[in-house]
């Protein structure tokens, strides 16, 4: 295995999460244009009196850049010190796999227990990639 491999998960949730963020302006601009929300409302982030379907974009946004931030590292440290295996490739697709399905289904359906299981899920796999390249570390 190529030890390049490990960024294609990392570029795939980029990519998601720029696309993410495409929706951001799109949806306050069409709220502005329609008079669902004025450019106060957004001064500050997003006021109480911006729709929650307008808000929701940020919402998500902030998601994908909150625990991926350890996922990108993990992807780093991976390739730096050479352990790059379809194992951890493997837990790095499940990974973007379960951030992918957590951003649609809170913007779909938006069912906070099952946004919150598969959000778990994505943590518990970051955590098992965080134990499974340092025990590297302590077995060198």
């Amino acid at each position: 295995m190529k030890t390049t491999a490990i960024f294609m998960p990392t570029f795939a949730l980029m990519l998601w999460t720029a696309l993410v963020l495409v929706q951001v302006p799109i949806r306050r601009f069409t709220a502005y244009c329609r008079r669902r929300a004025s450019f106060e409302d957004f001064r500050y982030g997003d006021s109480p009196h911006v729709p929650p379907d307008v808000a929701l974009p940020n919402r998500v946004f902030m998601n994908l850049l909150e625990v991926p931030v350890l996922f990108y590292v993990l992807t780093l440290i991976a390739f730096v010190t050479g352990n790059v295996n379809p194992v951890v490739v493997g837990l790095c697709w499940g990974y973007v796999f379960l951030r992918v399905v957590h951003s649609l289904v809170y913007f779909t359906y938006n069912h906070p227990v099952h946004r919150f299981a598969v959000f778990v899920a994505s943590n518990l796999v970051v955590l098992t990639l965080i134990f499974y390249l340092g025990q590297a570390f302590l077995w060198a």
